[in-house]
């Protein structure tokens, strides 16, 4: 009896650290779930300019914009835009408050 005791003590602190990773991935996927199942409340058109690009094969570019009240935004989108050209985006806000940027359709 006093084998197993001791077995399982040795090996309780990383039984306890695998645990706790597991129980963050799962409490922190609902999160990304909620924020996609979470109807839309307000759709804000908005000026911005282009200032970098970057891509890679077979995944969408990641855009660099600043909007006109000087912030930058980081938005993928699989249509061309060209380096210092005008766009205008979506600024959208769901429900739960989770505010994201993209391109009209």
């Amino acid at each position: 009896m006093s084998w197993m005791f001791a077995g399982v003590k040795r090996n309780a602190p990383g039984v306890i650290l695998i645990i706790a990773m597991f129980a963050s991935i799962f409490a922190l996927d609902p999160h990304k779930w909620a924020n996609d199942a979470s109807p839309i409340r307000l759709v804000e058109p908005m000026n911005a300019t282009v200032k970098s690009t970057h891509w890679d094969k077979g995944s969408p570019s990641i855009y660099m914009l600043v909007l006109d009240d000087g912030s930058s935004v980081f938005i993928d989108d699989n249509q061309p835009h060209l380096i210092g050209s005008r766009v205008t985006l979506e600024r959208v806000t769901r429900d739960n408050g989770l505010v994201f940027y993209r391109f009209p359709e």
